[in-house]
């Protein structure tokens, strides 16, 4: 899910295709000019327009506008280190505001480098933008448990009235050249446009598998890269959004347990199992009646699924329950809602499912699909059903799929992965599987840690290692086997201000 924050095939038997670098396009320069971004104005970034072929295979063709920012370096050009693309994940998220990520890190290790940031292909500022049904996830749907035939068949009427919708409302070419690949290759691009041979790459959550596929098809143009999350290769994407929802239902069981431990602020439950209680009262009497007309079982899981993504959001998180259950707030709940989902805009919802529904094919049966997520619902049954029906279009999606690519990192010189081993979104297995890929990678782990895709965030000992890495090409010694090299404490868990 997009959600792989944003972002998933066991069942799958697609054949990989071990692909040639392709071969390059000229891409003039970008023309820059002022940005809007406050963050990108705050950190003096500067942006622009890059046009790129819609289809590479055709670069004479029609060409789209990439929206690229950048914050150029801040040391003497003697020690300059070269242009940093990034990517926030998604797929579906905007990425220009990344260009100032640089300043984020210890020991001005980000200075000696030209922080480039910018929109993938439908995203955002880029030109065409994808829009399918900007309110499609917005309150009063059905519920996501689909207890009765009814209510199966009714999420797949709403499933299909999407992808038909996707499909009226935008090109089809577009639609078509929406893959990885594509976006690996506007990669590239930006790459040829600011005139360097080699590029460095920061990429989190789906970025990581930007990433892995860019060193795959251009080895020789990744100079340091730098994947925070992995996505696992060998399930996108399908397999990968199952695997998520064993994660998702681990993690929020801690949240649980911290709300517990904290029950003199929360008054919510002295065990995990209390909270859960409560958690799971709540949630029948939505499904029967939604708070404020509004916020119903499905709002309700909206909400809670970040608490499985980011320990930062807990105590907000624990806020919002405390004063739903003790005071009858639901109008908090309604803001998170509307914040954490974008409400009545479904750009990034567009692109992650026009990037996922053609990467590789998904099955198109969906005696599979209901098989397959009633299996996994029996051990993870709160977020189960919402992941399958955000990923339901792709059973109608309009656009034809592609292969999967075979990535392969043998050619990629050296390669800094971090990742926390409750990771939900992209499981800890995966890291372990791209650092056999990629001969050059060295593995950071953080035992414990169940926070996704948040580096640099003010872990001394992770975030000195990237600095190290970024400042001088230092990585850790890489060991034997199939394990991390190296171990960080995560950050330690929130304490709520008023306790």
């Amino acid at each position: 899910m997009k959600r792989l924050v944003a972002l998933a095939v066991s069942a799958l038997t697609v054949a990989s295709i071990v692909t040639a670098a392709p071969a390059a396009v000229a891409a003039e320069p970008i023309t820059w000019g002022p940005c809007s971004d406050p963050t990108l104005v705050k950190a003096g970034g500067e942006c622009g327009y890059l046009s790129v072929p819609l289809d590479y295979d055709h670069p004479g063709g029609a060409k789209i506008q990439l929206a690229v920012g950048r914050v150029k370096h801040k040391v003497p050009d003697s020690q300059y280190q070269g242009v940093m693309l990034t990517n926030p994940g998604g797929p579906g998220g905007s990425g220009l505001y990344l260009a100032a990520r640089g300043g984020n890190l210890p020991n001005h290790a980000g200075d000696a480098y030209d922080w480039i940031g910018f929109d993938p292909r439908g995203v955002g500022s880029s030109k065409p933008a994808l829009s399918c049904d900007p309110l499609y996830m917005d309150y009063n749907r059905p519920n996501y448990l689909p207890v009765t035939p009814q209510l199966e068949q009714t999420w797949l009427q709403r499933s299909k009235s999407y992808a038909d919708a996707c499909a009226a409302k935008n090109d089809p070419a577009l639609l078509a050249h929406m893959k990885t690949v594509d976006t690996v290759r506007d990669m590239d691009s930006i790459r040829a446009a600011l005139g360097v041979q080699q590029a460095n790459f920061y990429g989190y959550s789906y970025g990581t598998y930007l990433g892995q596929v860019y060193g795959t098809l251009f080895p020789t143009h990744v100079r340091r890269m730098v994947l925070d999350s992995t996505v696992d290769p060998r399930y996108v994407f399908y397999q990968a959004n199952l695997n998520q929802d064993l994660g998702f239902d681990r993690n929020i069981h801690v949240w649980f347990d911290w709300v517990a431990k904290y029950d003199s602020v929360y008054h919510l439950g002295k065990t995990g199992a209390a909270v859960q209680r409560v958690f799971d009262e709540q949630l029948a009497k939505l499904s029967f009646q939604p708070a404020g007309g509004v916020i119903g079982p499905d709002e309700w899981l909206d909400v809670f699924l970040q608490a499985s993504y980011y320990q930062l959001r807990w105590t907000t998180l624990g806020d919002a329950f405390a004063k739903f259950v003790n005071q009858g707030d639901w109008q908090t709940m309604k803001s998170l809602f509307e914040t954490f989902g974008g409400r009545g805009d479904d750009n990034g919802f567009a692109v992650y499912l026009a990037v996922q529904c053609t990467d590789v094919q998904w099955p198109t049966n969906w005696n599979q699909w209901r098989v397959d997520n009633w299996r996994t619902f029996a051990r993870a049954p709160y977020f189960t059903w919402m992941n399958a029906w955000y990923n339901a279009p792709c059973v109608y999606w309009p656009a034809k799929a592609g292969k999967p690519v075979n990535v392969d990192g043998s050619r990629v010189q050296s390669v800094l992965m971090i990742d926390e081993t409750l990771d939900a979104p992209t499981p800890y297995e995966g890291s372990l599987e791209v650092r056999k890929r990629f001969p050059g990678a060295v593995l950071i782990a953080e035992p414990g840690g169940t926070s996704h895709a948040i580096t640099p965030r003010g872990n001394a000992c992770v975030d000195q290692k990237i600095a190290d890495y970024l400042l001088n090409g230092t990585l850790p010694a890489r060991k034997p086997g199939n394990r991390a090299d190296v171990t960080c404490d995560p950050l330690p868990q929130p304490v709520p201000p008023t306790s």
